[in-house]
């Protein structure tokens, strides 16, 4: 199973919101700071303030920020609210089109390997993520220098 950038970007801005939780954040700057751009972002912030997540704030002061604590984000729910199917087989969807998915064994391995995969995420937090708060900070204030340190068209040597 591969994760979608659309769920990439909701893990991006939740954490770039739980190293920031003194204050509001606008989505140009989450942007700018987590390599995304604005238009995906304006759909992840819609569906993540959709889902109760995070608080969002219209008008020239408003911006965004968590509504919820870091130790009630799990993995899983982000993951189950961004990811239209979770399923790593085909055989493993209801409306299989697999002729053989009744008596075929890998179907059952598939089966446990996505619950482990799931288990394994439920033990994780926003928390979790954010354990490393002081290394995240640097390296989102670190894509905005290295953004700003040559101009667009500026070549070296």
């Amino acid at each position: 199973m591969q994760l979608t950038l659309y769920t990439d970007y909701s893990f991006r801005v939740l954490l770039y919101l739980g190293v920031n939780r003194d204050r509001l954040c606008t989505i140009a700057e989450i942007s700018e700071r987590c390599a995304a751009t604005q238009n995906h972002l304006v759909k992840v912030v819609h569906n993540l303030g959709r889902e109760g997540y995070i608080q969002t704030m219209r008008g020239r002061t408003g911006g965004i920020r968590l509504k919820k604590e870091p130790e009630e984000i799990s993995l899983t729910e982000i993951i189950r609210c961004t990811e239209v199917n979770l399923d790593i087989a085909e055989c493993l969807r209801p409306n299989s089109t697999c002729h053989i998915s009744e008596v075929c064994s890998i179907k059952n391995i598939f089966e446990q390997a996505q619950n482990q995969f799931i288990q394994t995420l439920d033990r994780y937090t926003l928390a979790t993520l954010l354990a490393n708060r002081e290394q995240l900070t640097v390296i989102f204030d670190d894509n905005i220098i290295r953004k700003t340190e040559l101009p667009t068209g500026t070549e070296q040597g």
